[in-house]
């Protein structure tokens, strides 16, 4: 019997693994409500807050969406409904999946199928590599967090400096993959362009989407500019690879 990425068997795996996150999420959204009406806040106030949370999640939902469906070419639709559910971003997603299949002799968004061993050591290195971050957290988190804080208590301009250093070294190391292969393009290779050109396209998007925001007032457009930009540039990568090849 062949492997299928979206046999039955893997949807109710990671339909349940998904159903417990979401029940986790209602458990404490009513421990909240319950504790906000404890505290004597407005249910109004509570109501209205619900609402608009409820409705600014749809922006990030698109964009995970969106995230998924990229995946699926190569890993079905039940791994990338899980990975992203619940902890996991398209980028990390994608490079960890990348180089899971480079390292097995396929290239990303080509595979017309995978062995039972192929898609389980892709989702472990998916899987696994994340859940560093988690482990570290209970491990370094309050001391990196302390050093920090006395940091900015001493001299608070360094420590702006050290958390934007933090936060750029953490973009550089995508930014560093869009720029991998752009040396072929000084021997003549253009494919190296396309991720450049498409970070160029969904950057000015989001840009645009900023400024507009910030002119006219409109906090929506901030709110849906992740979603809107990564649209854009998935829209832009289909001439620019027609183009560039």
């Amino acid at each position: 019997m062949a492997f299928n990425v979206n046999s039955p068997v893997l949807f109710a795996v990671a339909g349940i693994a998904v159903a417990v996150v979401l029940a986790q999420s209602v458990f404490f959204l009513i421990k909240a409500w319950r504790r906000g009406v404890e505290l004597g806040m407005d249910r109004q106030k509570l109501k209205r807050t619900a609402r608009t949370a409820a409705v600014f999640t749809i922006a990030p939902a698109a964009a995970i969406v969106i995230s998924v469906i990229t995946l699926s070419k190569d890993l079905g639709v039940p791994l990338p409904w899980l990975r992203l559910s619940v902890v996991g971003n398209l980028s990390y997603e994608t490079i960890a999946a990348t180089n899971a299949e480079s390292a097995m002799g396929l290239t990303f968004g080509q595979v017309s199928a995978l062995s039972a061993q192929q898609y389980v050591t892709i989702a472990a290195v998916m899987t696994i590599s994340i859940m560093v971050g988690i482990w570290l957290v209970p491990l370094i988190g309050e001391k990196l967090l302390n050093g920090v804080i006395n940091l900015e208590n001493r001299d608070k301009k360094w420590g702006e400096i050290f958390s934007a250093s933090m936060f750029i070294g953490m973009i550089s190391a995508f930014i560093g993959y869009v720029f991998c292969d752009f040396s072929g393009v000084f021997r003549g290779e253009t494919a190296g362009l396309i991720p450049v050109l498409v970070m160029t396209a969904a950057a000015l998007v989001m840009t645009a989407l900023g400024l507009a925001s910030k002119k006219k007032g409109l906090r929506v457009l901030a709110d849906y500019a992740l979603p809107v930009s990564l649209i854009a540039g998935m829209a832009a990568a289909v001439p620019l690879t027609a183009w560039l090849g």
